[in-house]
């Protein structure tokens, strides 16, 4: 089990979350898939819901804000920060669209949204008592986010500017790629992408959970009703598959070629 019970360092990604339509569904869908169990935080938060892999925190899940309110079908991924405020400041300077300001979440912690200059939605987390998620890169939880941008160049010297992150190329045939590092770390925590000719979705951070059997989990992604358009494939840190969860929402199922386990946090299987 890979385990991170303390807060992440500034600039990992250290949270995804969904807002869903239908809440009971959505946690069947996770279930059966993931094998997540669900932890209510109650009408004081909404019921927000925060998915567990042995009781260890992995991702949140909203249900819908009212009963006539629409929800984004996509998973939002939150980079840690010490310091929110100091975040939007360097978020506004740096040409961000603004989309929520910073809140407190009770005890938990302290939160913001904003639009990178390239369009990809992000978050920002300042942790207290709940620091991110505490399992990862194993079977259910976390084990890579790709941001996927029209616009490689700007999106690097945005998260650069916002973060703190440097980067490391791994660019080939005219295909932009490359992973990044938060400001000390010793290992990538992610990538960052060119969105390639007829991707429809737009630009956007993406998640990928780990799992032990690609092909399995993704007929397990058929079985409960969501959608699975590609075939798997096989790259050097492993063996991939994009699906659809019951809103339609994108993320990927990866099994790594490597070691999954690190104090480090998401991002060492292989890549880079």
């Amino acid at each position: 089990m890979a385990t991170h019970a303390q807060r992440w360092p500034a600039g990992t990604p250290c949270w995804v979350e969904i807002t869903v339509g239908d809440l009971a569904r959505s946690q069947e869908f996770y279930r059966s898939v993931l094998g997540w169990e669900f932890e209510d935080s109650g009408p004081e938060y909404g019921h927000y819901n925060n998915a567990l892999v042995g009781g260890r925190r992995v991702a949140g899940m909203s249900p819908p804000m009212d009963a006539g309110g629409e929800w984004a079908s996509v998973w939002t991924t939150y980079l840690a920060t010490d310091d929110i405020g100091a975040t939007a400041q360097a978020a506004a300077l740096a040409g961000a669209h603004l989309v929520l300001e910073p809140m407190e979440i009770g005890a938990f912690g302290r939160m913001g949204l904003w639009v990178d200059t390239a369009g990809a939605a992000f978050g920002a987390w300042e942790s207290r008592e709940h620091t991110g998620y505490d399992a990862h890169n194993e079977h259910g939880a976390v084990g890579w986010v790709d941001l996927v941008t029209s616009d490689l160049d700007a999106a690097r010297a945005f998260y650069a500017g916002v973060f703190g992150l440097t980067y490391e190329d791994l660019s080939v045939s005219g295909i932009g790629y490359a992973t990044f590092t938060p400001p000390g770390g010793r290992w990538p925590a992610g990538g960052m992408g060119d969105q390639q000719d007829g991707d429809s979705l737009g630009p956007r951070w993406c998640v990928t959970f780990e799992v032990d059997d690609v092909d399995a989990a993704r007929q397990r992604v058929l079985d409960a009703g969501g959608a699975a358009p590609d075939d798997p494939w096989d790259v050097e840190f492993g063996r991939i598959a994009t699906v659809r969860g019951p809103d339609g929402e994108e993320f990927s199922l990866m099994r790594s070629a490597g070691p999954t386990e690190s104090s480090d946090g998401p991002g060492i299987s292989g890549r880079g």
